[in-house]
């Protein structure tokens, strides 16, 4: 899926970008003071994956093949990496919490669909997704944006996980925020030692769920149900 610009709340990304800096787990974005466009991105990527195929020894005349440096640069644009572009950071409405609800709400079986920063290669799974709220409550498909928005970038799963919690407690302005994934990498299944049933589980635990072990393998029972 690619992003929806009337969806999108660029003011709320560079704060929250600022604040994934300050507590050290940004994605690594090496500034270069050029501003290059989706259009221009685009043609560069294409050129270059043009390069690749060649080098490989496509030929590229084929009119399956003729096509395909454009496709793949419009993918990675568009579709797999727009997560990199914080002016396409979803709008995150939240209410008052006027029910004085105080108890955890959770969000189970959200898709995660990433791509492996050391091999380019996809990342699939399930996330669950908790939090107690204070003051706000946040619109429960908002949760699955912020998880889709994150994993639309090349990632490592321990990062994905932490940029997922430590966004839920900025916005929400609480501490008690749980986050777990469970994930298959091909970089795992389809190359190197070519394990297609490992996957890998990643957990972020904050407040109470952290302090509380009751709280927490509440959390686990839930997310247990769930992942499946």
């Amino acid at each position: 899926m690619s992003y929806n610009k009337t969806k999108c709340d660029p003011e709320l990304g560079l704060k929250v970008h600022e604040h994934l800096v300050k507590v050290g787990v940004e994605t690594p974005i090496k500034e270069t003071g050029q501003v290059i466009d989706r259009k221009g991105k685009i043609d560069v990527i294409e050129s270059l994956f043009t390069d690749i195929m060649k080098t490989l020894g496509l030929d590229l005349t084929d009119d399956s093949l003729i096509e395909t440096p454009k496709r793949v640069a419009k993918m990675y644009v568009n579709e797999i990496f727009w997560g990199l572009d914080y002016e396409a950071f979803p709008k995150c409405t939240t209410v008052d919490n006027k029910m004085h609800y105080n108890e955890m709400v959770v969000e189970r079986n959200v898709n995660v669909q990433s791509n492996c920063e050391r091999h380019f290669v996809v990342i699939d799974g399930l996330a669950t997704v908790a939090y107690v709220p204070k003051q706000r409550v946040l619109g429960l498909s908002k949760i699955n944006r912020i998880v889709e928005y994150f994993s639309k970038r090349p990632q490592i799963q321990e990062r994905l996980t932490e940029q997922i919690f430590h966004t839920l407690q900025f916005i929400l302005d609480t501490e008690d925020v749980a986050v777990l994934i469970d994930a298959q990498h091909y970089c795992v299944k389809s190359r190197g030692v070519e394990d297609t049933g490992s996957s890998t589980v990643t957990v972020r635990l904050g407040g109470g769920f952290k302090n509380h072990p009751e709280v927490r393998n509440e959390f686990y029972q839930i997310a247990r149900q769930g992942c499946k």
